[in-house]
Parts: structure tokens; C-alpha cells; sequence
């Protein structure tokens, strides 16, 4: 009998599974991701390795001259690029979670999941939990490198501010993402596609350098881009500035992606055949 013969009995049972039953198999399996996070380690060398990559390579390379358009040098700069970069972690660990996903689909390991009788949304809530814990240790990655170059924490307030902000924007993110893990055929179809959505997005906006300077063209699409807004949050949050804008902007991309994309998800999760 196919899977997708069985796909009504099977939500019929989840729908009987009570709330404290959905949040008892998350935490399960939050706990099983856990566990084989620490049985390979390797796992987490983006987390540590892109947060120190890219921070010294924007800082050194293009610190100086970048620097001296804000008014100052690279010690400007790093006041500038540490808090955007605080924002790309949420995206970069987003697409982790897609490959990661995908993976799991091809070696089998959710075919075992899906005969269980817990509940099908269970398996994605783990999976966007186990991966912004990744994402907060890459933050305290970044901040620990960020410090070291120069960056002077004077609001803790908004720096934790700021670390909310970036994770609220990834959780969402990683709705998408889980929905490119589930619909394309293998690990390196969703990295593909994830490069060609990350790659505009996160040049295409005011991450790396203020976008007054950018063709008239171009300063449209940072000014809807998300990542904008999120980067000239945390800036504001971290170093001082107007914020309230783009937190609640933030805050609005991050509700309407997650409206959207997380019931196609965990649809797609459950039909699969």
C-alpha cells in the first residue's frame, strides 16, 4: 500500500494527538537532533567558521574604504558591519536546515519518522529549534570575533534585542527553506537554489555597505528587501539610531513568511509520497 493511501488514517491519528503529546515529541526529538549534533561535530563548522570568514573578510578587505564613506575609517566600519552581519547568520543557517532536511528525506531517517505515531509537524518544530540554537552559538560566534576586531558593546539591551530580532527573521526563513528540502530531489538542488536567493538578497541590501551610493534601481529593491530592514534594525538596536521602523518591519516580513510558508511546509511534509 503507497503512502499516500495511507496519508488520511495517518492524519486522522495526528489530529487526535493532544497539544502536550505534540510538544512531548518535539522535545524527543529536539533532544535526538541534539544527540547527533554531538556525535558529528562537523555539523557545527558553519556555525563556527562563517561567522569568523566573514568578519574578517569584510573588516580587512573592505573596512578601509567602506569606512572612510561613513565618516571614519575600519574602526567605523566594524560598528556598521558587525550588526548587519548578525542578520545574514539567520539566512545562512536557514538554508542549513533545508539541505540538512533533504538529507534525511534520501537516507531514509523521516520515512522512519512519518511511521511513528507522532504528530508530522513535530518533526519540522524540532528541526527549526535545533537549528536556532545553532544559530544563537554562530551569533556568539560573531560577537565573540566582532569584539576582538574592534566592535564596542554599549547596549546589551539591544544587542539581546537585536539576537531576537535576527532569530525571529530565521525561524521564518527556515519555513521556507524546509519546504525546498522537502519538494527538490536532493542536497545540492536546494543548496543551488538557496545560493541564487541568498546571493541577491543578502548583497542586494544594506548589509555590507550603506545602499545611498547604489543605482537608483537597485535602492528600490534594498528598500523592500527584508534583509535591510532587519540589518538597520539590529544596527539601530546594537549602536544607536532609529529602530522602532525596521523592527516592526522586520517583525511584519517574518509574520507574513511564516503565514505562508509554514502550512505549505508541513502540507507538503505530510503528502509526501
Amino acid at each position: 500500500m503507497s503512502a499516500t493511501a495511507l496519508a488520511p488514517t495517518d492524519l486522522r491519528a495526528e489530529a487526535r494527538i493532544p497539544l502536550r503529546g505534540h510538544l512531548r515529541h518535539t522535545g524527543a526529538l529536539v533532544r535526538r537532533n541534539l544527540l547527533w549534533i554531538r556525535q558529528d561535530p562537523e555539523s557545527m563548522f558553519d556555525a563556527i567558521l562563517f561567522p569568523v570568514i566573514f568578519t574578517l573578510l569584510f573588516v580587512y578587505v573592505f573596512g578601509g574604504s567602506i569606512g572612510q564613506s561613513l565618516g571614519g575609517g575600519q574602526e567605523a566600519y566594524v560598528q556598521y558591519v558587525v550588526p548587519g552581519l548578525m542578520a545574514m547568520m539567520g539566512m545562512n543557517m536557514a538554508q542549513g536546515v533545508g539541505t540538512g532536511f533533504n538529507q534525511d528525506f534520501n537516507t531514509g531517517v523521516m520515512d522512519r519518522f512519518r511511521s511513528l505515531p507522532i504528530g508530522r509537524g513535530s518533526v519540522l518544530f524540532a528541526k527549526i529549534a535545533v537549528e536556532l540554537l545553532r544559530m544563537l552559538f554562530a551569533t556568539v560566534v560573531l560577537m565573540i570575533v566582532g569584539v576582538l576586531v574592534g566592535f564596542d558593546i554599549t547596549n546589551w539591551t539591544g544587542l539581546l534585542a537585536a539576537v531576537g530580532l535576527s532569530a525571529v527573521f530565521g525561524s521564518a526563513l527556515m519555513w521556507v527553506f524546509l519546504t525546498l528540502g522537502v519538494v527538490m530531489k536532493n542536497a545540492q538542488s536546494v543548496q543551488a537554489m538557496g545560493f541564487l536567493v541568498l546571493m541577491p538578497l543578502q548583497f542586494g541590501s544594506s548589509i555590507f555597505a550603506p545602499t545611498q551610493s547604489m543605482p537608483g534601481w537597485l535602492q528600490n529593491f534594498t528598500d523592500y528587501n527584508p534583509l535591510s530592514a532587519l540589518a538597520d534594525a539590529a544596527r539601530g538596536l546594537m549602536v544607536g539610531g532609529p529602530a522602532a521602523h525596521d523592527v516592526w518591519l522586520t517583525l511584519a516580513w517574518s509574520a507574513a513568511i511564516t503565514a505562508v510558508m509554514a502550512p505549505v511546509a508541513i502540507h507538503k511534509f505530510r503528502t509526501k509520497a
